[in-house]
């Protein structure tokens, strides 16, 4: 991977690697962890209770977050996948009142080129990357605890989406670090959350320096600065407020764990479907 692209070739990437493709003309990314088998865990908002065409795996309980989750889908939500895929039968597979989803590799990628979220960067080349959501400082685990962590979370869930907080980024860096931001007041581990906030605070803290600075270049420069180290600052390798949290122990972490105790028992047939053979 280069300095300018995480762009890679599908042949290239392995089992617990954290990918990403980008959507509508590069505006955002969608990223998941790659399972092997040509299969992909990611997370998006919970489809929406109009769907009449869901198959039964894909039923769901009602969202009681849904005011906030529909605004998030205009930032990073995908269409519904298809109730079957002419390549792989489980495709699309979604435990109830989740958002977390196995596809495919091409359902997942929908046509669009494939990158590979970097990890454990020196801050020189993570500031170097201008675009939020492709690297961080943080070291990954080992493969085999990112699939068990993202299986788990196919299974369980991984709580409400939330565009700033716990959004489909969030979920493949939790994949491959395990680490939970403490402050859920907070902006999330995501780097493109971060890059929206970031913009335009550099741009409102630089504002007074072009009284200072008449040169527009200069203001420029700051501007641009100053939108790096927020960039840095908020990095998941670099911040105090994170911790070490076990994929078994998440629910509670993130405040669920209520919600889980009170669904009702899985009947035998939803049971069996999670049993997810990897190929």
């Amino acid at each position: 991977m280069g300095l300018l692209t995480n762009r890679v070739e599908r042949d290239e990437i392995k089992p617990g690697d954290h990918i990403y493709t980008y959507r509508a003309v590069f505006t955002y990314s969608h990223h998941g962890i790659f399972v092997g088998g040509s299969k992909v865990v990611h997370f998006r908002p919970k489809p929406s209770l109009d769907s009449s065409s869901k198959s039964p795996s894909d039923k769901y309980v009602p969202n009681l977050d849904s005011s906030r989750e529909s605004s998030s889908d205009k930032y990073d939500s995908v269409p519904s996948l298809p109730s079957s895929c002419p390549i792989f039968p489980d495709c699309g597979f979604q435990p109830s009142n989740s958002g977390v989803v196995l596809s495919c590799l091409d359902c997942f990628l929908r046509n669009g080129s494939l990158y590979c979220f970097e990890y454990g960067v020196t801050p020189s080349v993570f500031l170097a990357k201008v675009r939020g959501g492709t690297c961080t400082t943080a070291a990954s685990d080992l493969p085999e605890t990112v699939i068990h962590r993202a299986m788990y979370l196919l299974q369980n869930g991984f709580g409400n989406y939330d565009i700033f907080q716990n959004n489909c980024e969030d979920f493949a860096l939790y994949c491959k670090t395990g680490l939970l931001i403490v402050d859920k007041q907070g902006v999330g581990r995501s780097g493109q959350a971060s890059s929206v906030i970031g913009a335009p605070l550099a741009a409102l803290l630089s504002s007074p320096l072009k009284l200072l600075m008449p040169s527009p270049v200069g203001v420029a420069t700051v501007t641009a600065g100053m939108y790096c180290m927020s960039r840095y600052a908020t990095d998941i390798g670099v911040r105090s407020d994170v911790q070490k949290v076990p994929v078994e122990d998440l629910a509670v972490n993130l405040g669920w764990a209520g919600h889980l105790l009170e669904a009702p028992e899985e009947n035998e047939a939803e049971a069996s479907n999670r049993q997810i053979v990897m190929r």
